[in-house]
């Protein structure tokens, strides 16, 4: 060790949570909007030698759930934003619940450190170094990130990984996502770091200069993907209104708003479209059968069915309509009067004639938006939801496929469902593309550059393209080689014709699923168990 390397060694030593702290928050900056993917990098490879260093168990947890603690709040920097969009609550309290669920969130990565600590202790030789524990944070990384998608409902935003997807342009190390999937992929960027430290630690210069090369060009070149422009005969008009935050529930802006929506959308001839509309978009109750009193704020009167021939008048005859509804659910309340239960944040699919052919219910619900994470403890504290209204949202059941005839079948991910790998499409009936309307207007200027990164790693792994219609922005057309074919940035209102990309053929990925990267866990963590001894034998060939 240099003698910098070890002043540096001896102030991680004597302030350890302050430099997970630092840590935690320079590996945020790896992540878009900033994607300063090398700072990122550093950083893991920087916490990487500092657990490694850590004296107790107890040491290397903490150290690892600061670490989590800090990037992940840094990272979800957007939910206070989305604070900014309501009066039912003070603004400052975004900037307490965005830490607090960080309390819970840093968990796994202090898990993950803690596992791959005590593992190096008990099942490693006494002379296991940095490649011993830098393999087993990796593999227990992976399995810690894959439980945050799932358990209390699952939270994955963002994964570690995500700082390895290359520009609009290139997949960048992501393009090993087919093979991999997200959560290795996290475990691959703890590797890169790990690999950094091991190679600086064994002071060879010629072996950092070649990974560092490896990397930049993994990142920039992706020598892999020919981006191909193969596309299916399916037209699509996608949309992006530009209907800020402030005027989605304003009653007297619904009218402007459908006019909007209207001019943007009318076609320029006959042709067939598949047209595509945003979550959000439209504020008017369009199935029929709730009480009247439903219906009074619509914007063609208090008629489901004049408002769905509206909009099928705007979007054309042999036409298909995807678009964000909220659907109810009508059943005999507490109160013994008949009325709304619970809402469906909806996608539903209106043909050329007006009629409902297919609709889809989200999944999984946005935390402080659509429900109250820990509501038992947050609501003492002033705390509500973020959406609009008193009836509680409900989740749907799942994945579906929706059949839309000659406009193909359609996958639908609302909003954040884009996020959780290995939980998009039906895997019993592949769509040949993915629907991701989104209200992106709630989340600041990190929350749509990072919901568009995830939607591409999706596109990447599945092998399917993903069709992003926001009311803000950053609406696009992802290629199933995670290319951005087109887009609308944020602030802009607009329209993307063309046709829609071909899907690939399913993706190991898209056949086994997040078993991919469990069982790439499985297999880093026999390997650390057998890199002492192939380091030792090494050495005595040597």
């Amino acid at each position: 060790m240099t003698e910098y390397a070890k002043a540096l060694d001896d102030v991680a030593q004597r302030r350890p949570g302050l430099v997970a702290l630092v840590l935690g928050l320079l590996a945020a900056c790896g992540y878009p909007p900033l994607h300063l993917w090398p700072l990122g990098l550093a950083a893991l490879a920087a916490l990487v030698w500092h657990l490694h260093r850590a004296p107790h168990w107890r040491t290397a947890a903490w150290r690892g759930y600061v670490f989590g603690w800090a990037h992940l709040t840094l990272a979800n920097n957007w939910i206070a934003t989305a604070f900014t969009h309501q009066a039912k609550m003070p603004e400052l309290l975004g900037w307490l619940a965005v830490p607090l669920l960080c309390v819970y969130l840093a968990v796994y990565p202090g898990l993950a450190a803690l596992a791959a600590y005590v593992a190096r202790r008990r099942l490693s030789p006494p002379q296991a170094g940095i490649a011993t524990f830098g393999t087993l944070f990796a593999a227990f990384w992976i399995v810690t990130e894959w439980i945050r998608s799932w358990a209390f409902t699952g939270y994955p935003w963002p994964p570690l990984g995500l700082m390895l997807l290359g520009s609009w342009h290139s997949p960048g190390i992501a393009v090993v996502l087919p093979w991999l999937g997200t959560y290795a992929l996290s475990g691959l960027a703890i590797l890169i770091a790990a690999g950094f430290v091991w190679i600086l630690h064994s002071e060879s210069r010629a072996g950092a200069i070649m990974l560092l090369a490896a990397i930049v060009l993994g990142m920039t070149a992706s020598p892999f993907v020919h981006g191909s422009r193969v596309d299916t005969g399916i037209s699509y008009a996608l949309v992006q209104p530009l209907i800020p935050q402030d005027e989605i529930n304003d009653g007297t802006k619904f009218e402007e708003q459908f006019q909007r929506l209207a001019r943007l959308t009318r076609p320029r001839n006959d042709e067939s479209r598949l047209v595509l509309w945003p979550e959000s978009a439209i504020p008017d109750y369009l199935e029929d059968g709730y009480p009247l009193r439903y219906y009074a704020r619509m914007t063609a009167g208090a008629d489901p069915e004049y408002a769905r021939r509206r909009i099928a008048a705007v979007v054309g005859a042999d036409s298909t309509l995807l678009t964000g509804v909220v659907n109810l659910d009508i059943g005999t309340r507490e109160d013994g009067s008949l009325g709304a239960v619970s809402a469906r944040n909806s996608v539903v699919a209106i043909g050329g004639e007006g009629d409902i052919e297919a609709k889809y219910a989200k999944a999984h619900l946005v935390p402080y938006g659509e429900y109250l994470p820990m509501e038992w403890a947050l609501e003492r504290l002033g705390l509500a939801r973020l959406t609009a209204g008193t009836i509680a949202y409900v989740a749907g059941p799942g994945p579906r496929t929706l059949e839309l005839g000659e406009h193909g079948r359609a996958g639908i991910q609302i909003c954040y469902e884009i996020v959780f790998s290995g939980q998009v499409t039906d895997p019993e009936n592949r769509p040949d593309y993915i629907f991701n309307p989104s209200n992106d207007g709630w989340f600041g200027s990190w929350g749509p550059p990072q919901h568009l990164a995830q939607a591409r790693m999706r596109a990447i792994e599945e092998g399917l393209p993903v069709l992003r219609s926001t009311t803000t922005g950053i609406s696009a057309v992802i290629d199933a080689n995670g290319i951005v074919r087109g887009s609308i940035g944020i602030g802009e209102a607009g329209r993307l014709d063309g046709f829609v990309p071909k899907a690939r053929a399913p993706t190991l990925f898209a056949r086994l699923g997040n078993a991919l990267p469990l069982g790439c866990a499985a297999l880093l963590a026999v390997l650390a168990l057998a890199l002492p001894r192939l380091l030792a034998l090494r050495r005595s060939r040597g």
